[in-house]
């Protein structure tokens, strides 16, 4: 249903100010659609508008009637805002104001419907998958709290023990009986559940019933998107990764870094000005701040920011929520996140990527090797200035947040591709444009 919804919103944005151009042409305009670059502007305002109903979450996060309305509302000001400013800037006005207004018109009742279907996928998604595990007791708290935030709202009908899930002395099946009573559709086993061989036989038995059957690390990378350190050893993590096993994936990455750098630099020229007049008033010091990170193969680079900090904050503790080192044009960069703009330099310097893991200081980098299974394995491939751990945790002010982003690190580097890129670089852009939302 969710797919469906989201499918409708587009093919009908567009097939909407296809046909309704089509209809200005003919019966009004009397002109061709496709001539003096009509088909372009017309291509245009499709881009727009679907990149607004994304930015503002359509259709997926509106949780009421009068919240999908609004944002409905939302996204049509914003992409006749866009196509307008558009045509304003270069002198032209070949898009006809009967498309644009037609289009907001119709399309304002028509998000708010995709948006209705979206939910009712959300609410037959979270009655179908129910999910019984079989954990030890340090996995159950972990794994219960992961599944509660998770994007596919799968719930947690029952956990149990290994002992709980054997075959008694009597002949009893345990994990056959929980099944019955809590009526799941996804059995999730981790490596000890694997290893044993009568909760593996019932295990087999309702995978015949169509019961749908995962390891623990198969279950966080298809529901959750990440992958338990918990479950992994280092063969596990022997898969190819993008970067260093698809040498065209890899040039089109790195060509593809440096013309949105090439972009960035021209808004980093027009954004300095403002800046530097707001830096001398009320953010006194440097406009901006270098720092040492460890990149590609534990190569050490400076990374460039806007400083948002106080000059004499300095290095070697975490960053914290709402820290005091924090000036007030800092906390402002910070939230529209112009302070990361300057790394379009690192970017050109191919220090850094658009898509890849957060780059970390050599000492938090030395503190976590030593002490986290695997660490170093993020070096494999260049840093990003957006990434998955980023945009699925959102802050990481100490070892145990290293941990947890390492994890959806991991997830990216086992599935990295130009699929995912696009993917996480359209989230970042609703977070940035839309404040939130997957």
């Amino acid at each position: 249903m969710r797919r469906l919804a989201r499918f409708l919103m587009y093919a009908g944005t567009a097939v909407l100010v296809l046909g309704l151009g089509d209809f200005h042409a003919t019966y009004i305009g009397h002109y061709s659609p496709t001539g003096t670059g009509r088909l372009v502007w017309a291509l245009a305002y499709i881009a727009f508008l679907c990149v607004a109903a994304y930015a503002v979450g359509l259709p997926d996060l509106p949780r009421n009637a009068y919240n999908a309305l609004g944002l409905a509302v939302a996204a049509n000001l914003a992409a006749s805002l866009c196509i307008s400013l558009a045509e304003l800037a270069l002198g032209v006005a070949i898009l006809p104001r009967f498309v644009v207004f037609w289009t907001a018109s119709l399309l304002v009742p028509g998000y708010a419907l995709c948006a209705f279907v979206a939910a009712q996928g959300r609410r037959d998604q979270q009655r179908r998958d129910r999910v019984l595990a079989v954990l030890t007791p340090e996995e159950t708290a972990a794994f219960v709290s992961d599944v509660a935030r998770s994007e596919r709202r799968v719930s947690v009908a029952r956990v149990l023990p290994h002992e709980k899930a054997t075959t008694t002395e009597t002949g009893g099946q345990l994990l056959m009986e929980a099944f019955a009573e809590v009526d799941a559709s996804i059995i999730v086993l981790d490596r000890v559940a694997q290893n044993d061989e009568s909760i593996v036989a019932q295990a087999a038995q309702l995978h015949g019933r169509g019961v749908r059957i995962r390891t623990l690390s198969l279950f966080y990378d298809e529901w959750l998107g990440k992958l338990p350190l918990s479950e992994l050893e280092r063969v596990a993590l022997m898969f190819d990764i993008g970067e260093l096993h698809r040498l065209r994936y890899g040039r089109l990455k790195r060509l593809f870094d440096g013309l949105i750098a090439l972009l960035g630099l021209s808004l980093l020229a027009t954004v300095i000005p403002p800046l530097a007049v707001a830096n001398a008033f009320a953010n006194r010091g440097p406009l901006f701040f270098r720092q040492t990170r460890v990149g590609k193969g534990g190569k050490e680079f400076k990374i460039v920011k806007f400083r948002s900090m106080r000059p004499d904050s300095g290095d070697g503790q975490w960053t914290e929520d709402h820290d005091s080192r924090i000036t007030p044009v800092g906390r402002w960069l910070r939230k529209t996140h112009l302070d990361e703009l300057p790394q379009v330099i690192n970017i050109l310097r191919g220090e850094v990527a658009i898509v890849g893991p957060r780059p970390e200081q050599p000492q938090y980098v030395r503190t976590l090797s030593e002490k986290i299974p695997f660490y170093d394995l993020r070096h494999l491939i260049r840093p990003g200035l957006t990434g998955w751990a980023q945009l699925n945790y959102h802050y990481g002010g100490s070892e145990l947040d290293a941990i947890e982003k390492l994890q959806y690190e991991f997830y990216y580097l086992r599935h990295q591709g130009a699929a995912l890129d696009i993917r996480i670089i359209v989230r970042t852009l609703r977070e940035v444009v839309g404040r939130g939302g997957r």
